[in-house]
């Protein structure tokens, strides 16, 4: 290791401050064997930007005078001629110094470093911890906010993830305020440290000695300490925790993956899995995220001051009330396997009540002397256990001891649905709220952190409540909807937590639910399909989601139709259908529809904004109705061939087949007069279509028509549909000769009538389907 060496650097300090010239050829670092050599070490907090680094404290004596005059005027450089200064006051020839003695552009070296750095500052004789932002010369012994603000109400050495290390490793700590005046020493301060840190009192006297923490106390040091870079919030632990491992700075929060992983390659300390932990109540917090084994960073042990390691005969002894006729065989005991395909190792389970994929893990840890072991929750997926959150449920009354591969490879963390559920709301239903409250926006992105969102129903008519659940587990997307019979008793807050829990515990059932559905070859998406029955009438739920490939995105519609009037086969589980044809993104979040796009400049496009959302348009042929379907010729002629609300009508005669009225927006750029709206064509600039008294209509979303879509989807293939419209006042009398031929002008032709100016097409997908499925 480079040392700084005391008296080189004072007396180089002193000829420069006197203006003299300095012999280039006195050596200020010289490299150093730590076990052989009696030296002082620095700890102190970075100040970006003002620190001196090896390069510079090297090179000083050769620079200009201006460019020395610079680097000492930095308060990093003051900071180590005061350092230097107290060595030999103290008689030490030798100080280290992290700012300037790595030579930061080696990766070797810096490796290195790290890797010794707890060794370095353990064999240092004395280590000078300076506390910059301390004025006066007593140690703070109380929190001060107002002084200290962004560490927690202390001085800021104490919220660094490196300066950890640097307080428990050397024997002797001496404390000095900004002006290098000492303010005390780490033994007779242990008490105080103590309080502030967390670090208990032996530990500060006596240091790591062979009877070490368990890995989750030591993690919990760290919790709430802050690094400038990700990883080192990893390699600033490898002393404490005795392991070594290479640099590689840019892999951000996989250092401290890489960091348990190591723990367990040498270890069989098995705290390193109840991160999370809550002491009140022996589980881990359900807020943490679920997947990996691993924890993402030392903040998940914060609530592990206390943990220790429980022996053999003490873990098996308080588990044998629940083994009875099962015995643990010593070579299984705490063993561990690294494997591709996860962390091999025999762990006790405890079933959850009402689920084959929830367990309770008995982990041979406690939090109090005596006490019983730790639990925390796995999750089975796909034949391997994950880390899983979820309230406080029943357990089945034994334990098993089986082997288990636990994941440590992360998980995809986000899920989006956009939902629809407008046909709901129409049919007499109320949105009651949602659980967690905060889940109100839509397109309704989960994490891992939050997984599920519950959304809750009623009708005050008839008394029925139901719950729909939107999730994600371990990358897979789930719905589910839960109709109570009797919710009577519950206000919509505690009905909500309550479905809430109920599907979290279920969260791997009701996923694998949906990715259990059998594909049938190359698709360019799914849609499923799921109804429920809500118990006391004649109401059914109807749940239709898709998801394109490639795509994090399901959309999901959400409507209820009466069994009585619209034929219902029973349908309890998800019926999945493949869609064919296109890997169109941007259709409806019903997955029926694909907007068409006219391909020549007559017929590009003119955009609208409806009801706050822009859309493209096609100049509607004369005579154009709502529901019009018919063939596009090469020309983009459209051909009609009959109307949805005819065939509706024929089928269900009492049919709801009221189109839905939308708001045209007359703002955002768009020219008004007189009531009348500006259209302006994409693909030319300047060129327009103006609409009197404009008034959108689209198909209505009921289960009537969603069903002869899905009819048509298959019966009329490449055939086009009328989904929008424009509705235009007639063109009023006022109107000048000269506002009438530009009007005539804007069509072109007599084709197109002005009253309905504008429409979209759109293309029924393709759903395939196994034969004898149905779709109400």
């Amino acid at each position: 290791m480079y040392m700084i060496n005391v008296k080189a650097f004072i007396e180089r300090e002193t000829m420069m401050f006197d203006g003299k010239e300095v012999d280039c050829e006195i050596k200020v670092l010289e490299y150093r064997d730590d076990e052989a050599t009696d030296y002082a070490i620095l700890s102190h907090r970075w100040i970006s930007g003002k620190e001196v680094d090896y390069k510079e404290m090297f090179k000083l004596a050769k620079m200009k005078k201006h460019e020395q005059i610079l680097i000492r005027e930095r308060d990093g450089y003051r900071k180590i001629l005061a350092s230097c200064t107290q060595a030999k006051m103290d008689g030490h020839d030798w100080l280290w110094v992290d700012t300037c003695c790595i030579d930061k552009r080696s990766s070797a070296e810096l490796s290195e470093a790290i890797n010794s750095m707890f060794r370095w500052y353990k064999n240092a004789k004395v280590c000078y911890a300076y506390l910059h932002d301390v004025t006066g010369k007593s140690f703070p012994t109380k929190s001060d906010k107002s002084t200290y603000p962004e560490s927690d109400g202390w001085p800021e050495w104490f919220s660094r993830g490196w300066t950890l290390q640097e307080m428990i490793a050397p024997r002797n700590l001496q404390f000095f305020d900004k002006d290098w005046q000492p303010i005390g020493n780490k033994r007779a301060l242990a008490h105080a440290l103590s309080c502030i840190t967390r670090v208990p009192e032996h530990i500060l006297r006596d240091g790591l000695s062979s009877n070490r923490p368990c890995v989750a106390q030591i993690m919990s040091w760290a919790a709430d300490r802050k690094t400038t870079r990700v990883e080192d919030r990893a390699y600033s632990l490898l002393g404490l925790l005795d392991v070594n491992m290479p640099m590689l700075y840019g892999e951000g929060k996989k250092a401290f993956h890489r960091l348990q992983l190591e723990i367990i390659h040498m270890s069989n300390d098995q705290s390193v899995f109840v991160w999370g932990f809550d002491d009140e109540t022996r589980r881990t917090r359900e807020t943490r995220r679920s997947g990996s084994i691993l924890a993402d960073d030392p903040s998940f042990f914060r609530d592990c001051a206390h943990m220790m390691l429980m022996d053999r005969n003490e873990f098996v002894s308080s588990v044998k009330q629940y083994i009875p006729q099962e015995e643990i065989e010593e070579d299984q005991f705490g063993t561990f396997l690294i494997t591709n395909r996860g962390i091999h190792i025999w762990l006790l389970l405890r079933p959850c009540v009402g689920s084959d994929s929830v367990f309770e893990a008995w982990i041979p840890c406690c939090s109090r002397p005596s006490g019983t072991p730790v639990r925390i929750t796995l999750a089975s997926w796909n034949s391997d256990y994950y880390r899983y959150f979820t309230p406080a449920y029943p357990l089945q009354p034994t334990l098993r001891f089986c082997q288990v591969y636990l994941r440590y490879q992360d998980t995809p963390r986000l899920a989006t649905f956009e939902i629809d559920d407008s046909a709901i709301t129409e049919n007499g239903f109320t949105y009651c709220g949602s659980y967690p409250s905060s889940s109100t926006e839509n397109p309704l992105t989960l994490t891992s952190n939050d997984p599920l969102c519950v959304k809750v129903y009623s009708d005050s008519q008839t008394h029925c409540r139901f719950a729909v659940g939107f999730g994600q587990c371990f990358g897979q997307d789930w719905i589910h909807v839960e109709c109570e019979e009797s919710t009577s008793g519950y206000s919509r807050e505690d009905y909500s937590r309550l479905e809430y829990d109920k599907m979290l515990v279920r969260g791997p059932e009701h996923a694998r639910s949906m990715v259990e559905m059998c594909s049938r070859g190359g698709r360019y998406g799914r849609v499923w399909v799921r109804h429920a029955c809500l118990p006391g009438s004649t109401r059914i739920v109807r749940t239709c989601c898709v998801m394109w490939e490639g795509s994090r995105n399901c959309g999901v519609m959400i409507d209820t139709f009466d069994a009585l009037r619209t034929p219902y086969h029973g349908q309890d589980k998800w019926i999945d259908f493949d869609i064919e044809g296109t890997n169109e993104p941007n259709c409806d979040v019903r997955g029926l529809m694909i907007p068409h796009s006219p391909r020549n400049l007559f017929q590009s496009s003119y955009i609208l904004l409806i009801d706050g959302i822009s859309m493209e348009w096609s100049l509607a042929p004369k005579g154009i109705k709502l529901g019009d379907y018919g063939h596009l010729t090469d020309s983009e002629e459209f051909c009609y061939e009959g109307n949805i609300f005819t065939n509706l009508s024929s089928l269900t005669p009492e049919s709801d087949i009221i189109p839905r009225q939308h708001r045209i927006d007359r703002k955002d750029g768009y020219n008004t007069d007189n009531d009348c709206v500006e259209a302006h064509r994409t693909k030319l600039l300047g060129v327009s279509v103006t609409l009197h008294k404009p008034l959108g209509l689209s198909l209505p979303r009921n289960h009537n028509v969603n069903g002869l879509l899905a009819s048509l989807s298959t019966q009329l293939t490449n055939r086009y549909l009328v989904t929008r419209i424009i509705k235009c006042a007639a063109v009023p009398s006022s109107e000048s000769p000269r506002q009438s031929r530009r009007r005539a002008n804007q069509y072109r032709s007599s084709k197109f009538d002005p009253t309905t100016p504008l429409c979209i097409f759109a293309k029924p997908l393709v759903w395939h389907r196994d034969e004898g499925a149905s779709f109400a």
